[in-house]
């Protein structure tokens, strides 16, 4: 989930795709081999923000250096090219700084990955088409379809289908809420963390 938000920093500092790959490439390949993810602390600041500086020096370090090895053998980590660049031109043309563009990537691979999570407990529980046909109303979006006609739909009361929804976000909180946690330190972070990831969503 880490991969995009820092890509998308590289790129907004004005490389070009291709080197933007193989930067992110070669840091991940750097980060797992030396074990780097040791050096988070939760207690000493938000893994947001270690991810981040870590990627700012090693710029710093490699840009000079960059290997004749490169896109290619010996690396431990890799890239979906073709998606990062397709992603990265659907961004907006806006004036947002490379750290606010990896702070707003990074929210959306957090709520990303617990909508991934709560999909795949809704399909252990049987229940996959019910998570399908609500997932778009996950962070509270009003349904384009009356409640009425999607109750009708999955077979169930207006009444029933208001308590599946309110289930389903609720439980999606939970998922996000997790998520956050494990970046850091103290539950005060958590929601410190949750309401700065809302501020940046409500901006797209």
């Amino acid at each position: 989930m880490y991969w995009y938000p820092l890509y998308s920093y590289v790129r907004r500092q004005g490389n070009s795709p291709e080197d933007a790959q193989d930067l992110t490439q070669d840091f991940f390949s750097r980060f797992l081999e030396k074990e780097y993810i040791k050096l988070a602390d939760r207690e000493r600041g938000r893994f947001r923000t270690f991810l981040l500086t870590s990627m700012k020096h090693f710029l710093v370090n490699e840009w000079a250096k960059r290997r004749a090895e490169k896109r290619g053998g010996g690396q431990v980590f890799s890239l979906d090219e073709e998606s990062a660049e397709t992603r990265y031109g659907l961004e907006p043309v806006d004036n947002l700084t490379p750290e606010k563009l990896y702070d707003k990537n990074w929210a959306i691979a957090l709520l990303d990955r617990a909508a991934d999570r709560l999909r795949a407990e809704y399909a252990g529980f049987g229940k996959l088409a019910l998570f399908d046909q609500l997932q778009g109303l996950l962070r509270g979006e009003k349904s384009e379809v009356p409640y009425a006609e999607l109750a009708r739909q999955l077979g169930l009361s207006e009444g029933a289908l208001k308590v599946a929804v309110h289930r389903l976000r609720h439980r999606f909180q939970e998922m996000l809420h997790a998520e956050v946690a494990q970046t850091v330190g103290t539950p005060a972070e958590v929601e410190e963390e949750l309401r700065y990831l809302a501020e940046l969503m409500g901006d797209r």
